[in-house]
């Protein structure tokens, strides 16, 4: 079992279970979704990941306890990875650690998509030089603001814009483009390569999964 773990608070089961899906359809494995409380709004900024640190830490000691082999932290910026993986003795891996090194896979100009000022620092420590810029849509800055009905709308026009700036390929730097299908829509408006986060973690944690799981079954 992949445990995923989202960054932010919800009731409604359908979006809670949205990446873990993602994972299971790309790679045919299965997952137990988890969001941390009191974070309707995700993270966004340096105050709410600080807020969110601790709340990871526990969501992931718990999926540990439940029997995952795997977990993911559903979210760009990789919050709390240093801290989870001290804790716990299972493999942990972060949305944006393994898109952009999907990224550095192709070997092209990248230009990153994100609902922060600034993307987040994994994500260009990672890229360094291939990094050629970096967009957020109009009048999104957080979450909640991609499922609006504009969402996929000002998305698809920041994507424009870094292809402009001489992007040949397009990482997520949210998680939450993959809620909304943003990358569907992108693979088909733009003909480049477009690394969706959530599917870049299951790509890592798939092949995490499959080897513990032949270990354990020899």
């Amino acid at each position: 079992m992949i445990g995923v773990i989202r960054v932010f608070t919800t009731d409604k089961e359908e979006i809670l279970e949205q990446h873990g899906k993602i994972i299971s359809q790309n790679y045919d494995l299965p997952t137990i979704s988890r969001c941390i409380p009191d974070q309707p709004l995700g993270i966004y900024n340096d105050e709410t990941e600080e807020l969110a640190v601790p709340k990871i830490v526990q969501l992931g000691k718990e999926l540990e306890q439940e029997d995952c082999q795997v977990l993911v932290i559903s979210c760009a910026a990789d919050p709390a990875i240093k801290e989870l993986r001290e804790e716990i003795s299972i493999p942990v891996i972060g949305a944006g650690s393994a898109a952009a090194l999907t990224a550095l896979a192709i070997g092209q100009p990248v230009g990153v998509l994100g609902i922060t000022e600034t993307a987040p620092d994994v994500i260009k420590n990672l890229l360094g030089d291939q990094l050629v810029g970096y967009v957020r849509p109009e009048g999104v800055t957080n979450t909640t603001d991609l499922l609006t009905p504009s969402g996929r709308e000002k998305g698809l026009e920041a994507a424009q814009q870094l292809l402009n700036k001489g992007a040949k390929a397009i990482v997520f730097a949210c998680t939450g483009f993959s809620t909304i299908g943003l990358a569907g829509l992108l693979r088909e408006e733009l003909q480049v390569p477009i690394i969706d986060a959530v599917e870049a973690e299951g790509l890592f944690a798939s092949a995490l999964y499959k080897q513990l799981f032949s270990k354990n079954v020899q």
